[in-house]
């Protein structure tokens, strides 16, 4: 009984070593592209969503309005992930292969939390035993199944190794950097960019300095390895998007004392039904 315990025990270490390494070949069909290509994908369909239901609050973050997603509009964001399903984004140029993406990763996580609306965090909705949606496989692209995980991790940060897509990217939380009220394009990609990582950085929930002491948004603590790896170097990264103000006062601190992340639900205020209460809910 110990053997077969034991040997079950290893089957499953090994399994857990080649599955990521099998599921990060598959992806690695889409670190190709195009350079030459002058095509566009049209994300009408999402700027459309986001302009009925993203709104931006008096502290500049911004906050989707989910009780109020009629039927037909949530039926139009799965049109527009179908459709971003039959593209081929090895087809595109650099630039419209990451919008193509950034912009998926958004919907369907939006997509997400509709279907499961109403849920308090994105936490609560999960794959398998794992809290959060991120790791089930819930779309398909060049007849390969993908995850948010995969989108992120797998694809865009490991393609394009630009730490600014941890600002695009939105995981439907407050903690999260802001979802932009425009779909990306290629045409204005950096300035996209750095307009998020902007809004972002010169928000309290991405740094806080007390008392001569720092805490950052643990996005710089999961990725720490994305901004340098080193606090000095953070510190840096964020100085480079600081207004004036936070920028001197990033300038008394050598080091991060503490990290901190909100996962309550990225919800405009709104009458929301858990089980038989309503009650006003707002971040």
């Amino acid at each position: 009984m110990r053997i077969a315990k034991s040997f079950a025990r290893a089957i499953i270490c090994i399994l857990a070593i080649i599955a990521p390494a099998q599921a990060q070949s598959k992806l690695s069909a889409f670190n190709a592209f195009d350079t030459q290509s002058a095509e566009t994908i049209d994300h009408a369909l999402w700027g459309d969503f986001l302009s009925r239901y993203v709104s931006t609050t008096p502290d500049n973050r911004t906050v989707v309005a989910y009780g109020k997603v009629s039927a037909a509009d949530h039926e139009a964001l799965k049109d527009y992930l179908s459709a971003l399903q039959r593209t081929d984004p090895t087809t595109l140029n650099k630039d419209e292969a990451f919008a193509y993406w950034v912009n998926f990763y958004n919907a369907l996580t939006i997509d997400v939390i509709l279907d499961e609306y109403p849920v308090k965090s994105i936490l609560r909705i999960f794959s398998g035993l794992q809290p959060g949606p991120w790791k089930k496989r819930r779309a398909r692209v060049n007849n390969v199944k993908i995850s948010l995980d995969n989108i992120e991790h797998g694809i865009l940060r490991k393609f394009w190794t630009d730490n600014r897509v941890h600002y695009a990217v939105n995981c439907a939380s407050y903690g999260c950097p802001n979802l932009a009220t425009r779909p990306y394009a290629s045409r204005d990609l950096d300035a996209m960019l750095n307009e998020s990582a902007y809004a972002f950085i010169n928000h309290p929930r991405a740094i806080k300095i007390e008392n001569g002491k720092a805490t950052a948004s643990s996005i710089y603590k999961w990725f720490k390895e994305d901004f340098g790896g080193e606090d000095d170097k953070i510190i840096a990264h964020l100085r480079l998007y600081a207004n004036t103000d936070l920028s001197a006062r990033l300038k008394t601190v050598s080091k991060i004392h503490d990290y901190d992340y909100d996962w309550s639900l990225n919800e405009a205020a709104a009458e929301v039904h858990f089980g038989t209460t309503t009650k006003a809910f707002t971040n």
